[in-house]
């Protein structure tokens, strides 16, 4: 079996594009090319590598197969050449961290640092929920992980990073405003907008109320922070977020943190990746930079006793 680096590279592109065109495009050669070349590694694998459904490809067996060595091969030439690159004094090369959502209230500015010490390094930065996150974890298609809550089903090295304090707000003008403290059932007739369902937020939000045997009315579930916090701005009910995605002006929102005991809840964030993983010589540079802006960090998200 003959293969070529240059044809595993436009195969990883093809089965990470899902698209012939796009791999083309993200290559930089033209889609005969790529054809051409998917036609010679198909007839030196012996098996179909993917095929078309309607206007979809998919991968063969023989093609996720196919793809999870290219990927590994790609990924490990790329560390050699860091490695050699760091013997030569050099930094460059390419950082993949993926984030949840509400971690991207933060991880910017610190990939912004970081990038003001090692201006020739590029940096892919995905941002998804929660379920995106652990599938690129489970797949390994990415250099470092950030999440609230761990999966449990996934075998992954964890550095614990910062906290993550969960907060109850309300509109600005909402009369428990005024209130100095609260107990949970002074919420019980208040309308709840929460995170979507699977959401770090509302993984922790719901084990808390369950915990203190407190069911929420949930009038709306919504997939952004953003949205959220306008829609409690708007008087539709009061939510539970993480203070991260919260301003440090909150009444230029129209919104205030309300006093209810037992919050804030203690949550935490966590670098992640998959256990047995050589990291690279930038994901290390990497980790090491948001350790150190860790502190910095919890200086400025001090959790309340």
């Amino acid at each position: 079996m003959n293969a070529s680096f240059r044809q595993l590279k436009l195969f990883l592109a093809v089965a990470e594009q899902r698209s012939i065109t796009g791999a083309a495009r993200v290559c930089h050669v033209t889609q005969p090319s790529v054809s051409m070349q998917l036609k010679e590694l198909t007839e030196s694998v012996g098996l179909p590598l993917y095929e078309m459904v309607g206007k979809r490809l998919d991968l063969t067996p023989a093609g996720e197969a196919l793809a999870e060595t290219a990927r590994a091969m790609v990924e490990e030439w790329a560390r050699f050449e860091q490695q050699v690159d760091a013997m030569k004094g050099l930094t460059r090369g390419r950082l993949r961290v993926a984030v949840v959502s509400t971690a991207k209230y933060f991880v910017p500015r610190i990939l912004g640092s970081f990038c003001q010490r090692y201006p020739e390094i590029d940096i892919e930065l995905e941002v998804q929920n929660r379920d995106g996150v652990v599938a690129n974890l489970r797949a390994n298609r990415n250099d470092l992980y950030i999440m609230s809550i761990p999966p449990e089903d996934i075998d992954i090295e964890r550095h614990p990073f910062l906290p993550n304090p969960l907060v109850v707000i309300a509109p600005l003008n909402h009369p428990l405003a005024r209130r100095r403290k609260l107990a949970l059932t002074d919420l019980a007739n208040e309308r709840f907008i929460l995170r979507e369902r699977g959401s770090g937020t509302r993984t922790s939000c719901d084990a808390h109320f369950r915990s203190a045997g407190f069911s929420p009315k949930v009038r709306l579930e919504l997939g952004s922070n953003e949205a959220i916090k306008q829609a409690v701005s708007g008087g539709l009910g009061l939510s539970v977020l993480s203070q991260h995605s919260l301003s440090t002006h909150l009444e230029d929102d129209q919104l205030v943190v309300l006093p209810v005991e037992g919050f804030p809840v203690r949550c935490s964030w966590w670098i992640l990746y998959p256990r047995g993983k050589r990291l690279s010589p930038i994901a290390q540079e990497f980790l090491r930079h948001l350790e150190a802006s860790a502190a910095e960090l919890r200086g400025r998200f001090a959790m309340q006793p």
